[in-house]
């Protein structure tokens, strides 16, 4: 079945040097001879929020980075029921070299720019370059551990404990992907409604609204109209999430 796509936006930039995702992408670790050769094999595509990018069981002929947005992944029971089951940030990899069919539907949550690899010619690249193989093992394995941190947080932790979970998850994956450090305030758009976090955590939008309310008053966060938010101090946000870890950004 042919993937269901339409190119809408432009990107600023044409090379992987260039590239915002560049120092955690699967292409991190390439020397220029072997950027070159990704070169020959990539592309970009845009899609509009609410777009399907992969229907689950559909033939995938590409595997890619999101440079860009968020998309979710879903699976839909034989009922009809469905579950948002993950979400791909920036850097995070689309598609599994060696499977032919999607798992998931996969759909863009807010504008999204991937940067798409032919799928064979990647997994031919894969064999020959260690550097692409050795990261996307360690991509795979990060995102093995989310998906088990990922789990504490839907089946232990308290509304207000994943509602700042998420936030932190997102504004590490921001500061990581501009390099700004674990220093200051942390300032970014929040790139998902209230209706989508609602949706991934398992609460009604009420009480969404009510909790990141109840951390804007406790300045926990400082939150400018829905979207614009300052976190002015990560390590309490971190505990509010219920985590102990030191907050730190992933590599």
């Amino acid at each position: 079945m042919e993937t269901r796509m339409t190119p809408i936006f432009k990107v600023d930039h044409t090379n992987c040097e260039d590239c915002p995702i560049r120092h955690r992408a699967v292409c991190a670790h390439c020397d220029a001879d072997e950027l070159e050769e990704l070169e020959g094999i990539k592309y970009y595509r845009s899609f509009e929020a609410g777009q399907t990018i992969i229907w689950s069981g559909d033939q995938m002929n590409f595997v890619g980075s999101v440079v860009s947005g968020i998309a979710s992944l879903t699976q839909t029971m034989e009922d009809g029921r469905t579950q948002m089951v993950g979400l791909l940030l920036p850097s995070d990899f689309v598609g599994r070299p060696g499977r032919e069919s999607a798992p998931y539907d996969v759909q863009a949550t807010t504008d999204l720019v991937m940067c798409c690899f032919r799928k064979k010619p990647f997994e031919e690249l894969m064999s020959s370059t260690p550097h692409i193989a050795h990261r996307l093992l360690q991509m795979t394995l990060d995102e093995l551990d989310a998906a088990r941190e990922w789990m504490l947080v839907l089946g232990r932790k308290t509304a207000r404990e994943k509602i700042a979970s998420l936030l932190s998850i997102i504004a590490r994956r921001d500061a990581s992907i501009s390099q700004k450090g674990n220093v200051g305030p942390i300032v970014f758009d929040l790139p998902l409604t209230r209706e989508a976090m609602a949706d991934y955590l398992g609460l009604t939008l009420e009480t969404v609204s009510r909790q990141i309310s109840a951390l804007k008053r406790d300045q926990v966060i400082l939150l400018e109209g829905k979207r614009h938010i300052t976190i002015p101090d990560m390590g309490r946000l971190m505990e509010e999430a219920g985590d102990d870890s030191d907050g730190g950004f992933p590599i």
